[in-house]
């Protein structure tokens, strides 16, 4: 069972339960984030949104022309994208916490693995590095902290094992995201917004999801992008829900922009001014 699982992680792009959703710990591959990771990001979001532009500088901010670029260049919509990020970490579609810092989500389930790999037994390390093994309870603050001690342990596994950003693509995803080292791949993420959304566009593309996207095939980008175990929390219905809302917003702004009345009270104001 774990020799499946095991394989099943290094395929493709088996991701994480999304920020917004995992309501109980688990060391469980098939979910790969530890819960109070999750409601970690997700109430911090909520708290700091307002205040991320302050903290990160407005370079660190997706903006509708970012979305356009990367939609247009990926030949998908820009629902279909929106959907992505909404799954992954609701609807505040942000990629950093209120200190500047990325979101993350450091699983303690695969640095188990990746440490056994390099004949490290992380048990040896619970009475020294407690904060390793310990809830984050809801702060990024503490997240990072968990992080930044794992390091201490293993500086690489301990940033593979960790999930970035608003796309929340795991650090041992980084050679298919097309960045040049695990190095590169953080200090990209760390970035901006922009930058994760470039990386997310070169990881989908890399491991053969971009097609599924572009069809709206939920069921098989679930699959593919959060793994087999994609059912347990609807991924697919989730993001499909999630795109038709999108898809019906940009419809609307369409139609606005292009209505005739729009365009006389547009035209009648420069005229006025």
């Amino acid at each position: 069972m774990l020799k499946l699982a095991l394989s099943t992680l290094f395929s493709a792009a088996l991701l994480p339960t999304p920020l917004s959703t995992a309501t109980a710990e688990t060391d469980s591959l098939s979910s790969q984030v530890t819960a109070e990771n999750n409601d970690s990001v997700k109430i911090e979001s909520k708290k700091t949104v307002a205040d991320t532009k302050t903290a990160t500088g407005a370079k660190r901010i997706l903006t509708d022309t970012d979305f356009d670029e990367v939609a247009q260049r990926l030949g998908v919509e820009v629902a279909a994208i929106k959907a992505v990020v909404e799954i992954e970490t609701g609807a505040t579609h942000r990629g950093f916490a209120a200190s500047g810092k990325p979101l993350v989500n450091f699983d303690i389930s695969l640095f188990r693995i990746f440490a056994s790999k390099r004949g490290i037994n992380i048990d040896d390390y619970t009475e020294s590095h407690p904060i390793v093994f310990e809830p984050t309870r809801n702060s990024q603050i503490r997240a990072h902290r968990r992080l930044e001690s794992a390091k201490t342990i293993n500086r690489q596994v301990a940033m593979e094992c960790t999930f970035w950003g608003m796309f929340q693509i795991g650090g041992f995803n980084w050679k298919r995201c097309g960045a040049k080292s695990l190095d590169d791949f953080v200090d990209r993420i760390s970035e901006s917004e922009r930058a994760q959304l470039d990386l997310f566009a070169d990881f989908i593309t890399n491991v053969g999801l971009l097609k599924y996207l572009r069809e709206k095939d939920w069921t098989k980008f679930a699959r593919g992008y959060n793994g087999p175990g994609y059912t347990r929390y609807s991924y697919d219905t989730r993001m499909a829900k999630a795109y038709a809302k999108y898809s019906k917003t940009q419809t609307a702004e369409v139609a606005t922009s292009s209505s005739p009345d729009s365009t006389e009270t547009s035209v009648t104001a420069t005229l006025k001014n």
